[in-house]
């Protein structure tokens, strides 16, 4: 689908998910700093919906009933309006825990990254559907397909509010510290959660390979690690 303007006019162009051959030629793709065993990763990264994982508000651009097409990579709605991921998503989605896994660090060890969401929609089911719906591309033969709710094992908190709630329910859930919890967004207003100690980057454009490595590079230097 086109990427639609915070007034709903369609934009620039976004792609849907890869195929699962696309996706195994892609896995290249990945930022080596994130693998770099000499340097530390988040344990939990957090993810916003609107404009960080898709291109459009669910409470005004979609119109239910959804129905994903036969791949999974994209859902219509009532109108005939196709809804998917922004383009390096998907595979953000499945490669990001397994990659994290192999470095080693102080702080998360060899333990993948856990992945959650936080967000502050009102259109909690229509959020939930295409969670179901929109499926990750399987992975070098060993990631399978998956739909896209089922990477986030840390949680999906939606529901309007300070997402210092949000962030408040997981951390309760998965007992890991905010110190360690790097978040994506693209509201400044909820920068409020950095007061808890978690590390957000503030994105405008949607989530890219190369937002995942500054906003890792940003949660490095506030905890202050460097490499020699």
């Amino acid at each position: 689908m086109g990427k639609l303007s915070r007034t709903g006019t369609s934009a620039s162009t976004v792609s849907s998910s890869p195929s699962a051959a696309a996706a195994a030629e892609q896995s290249s793709v990945v930022p080596a700093s994130l693998s770099d065993p000499d340097l530390p990763l988040p344990r939990l990264i957090v993810f916003d919906l609107d404009y960080t994982l898709w291109p459009y508000w669910v409470d005004t651009h979609v119109t239910p009933p959804l129905k994903a097409n036969a791949a999974h990579t994209a859902a219509t709605d009532r109108y005939g309006e196709d809804f998917a991921f922004y383009q390096d998503v998907p595979l953000i989605l499945q490669l990001l825990p397994r990659v994290a896994g192999s470095a080693s660090s102080s702080s998360s060890s060899s333990t993948p990254i856990k992945l959650g969401v936080a967000s502050r929609t009102s259109a909690v089911g229509i959020a939930r559907d295409l969670l179901k719906m929109l499926h990750l591309p399987a992975v070098d033969g060993q990631q399978k397909a998956r739909r896209a709710g089922d990477a986030f094992d840390a949680g999906t908190e939606i529901y309007p509010g300070s997402k210092i709630r949000h962030f408040e329910m997981l951390q309760k859930r998965t007992g890991i510290a905010y110190e360690d919890m790097l978040f994506f967004d693209d509201e400044s207003r909820n920068m409020e959660t950095e007061k808890l100690g978690v590390t957000m980057r503030l994105i405008r454009d949607g989530l890219t390979w190369a937002e995942v490595e500054k906003g890792v590079e940003d949660w490095r230097k506030r905890r202050g690690y460097k490499k020699n």
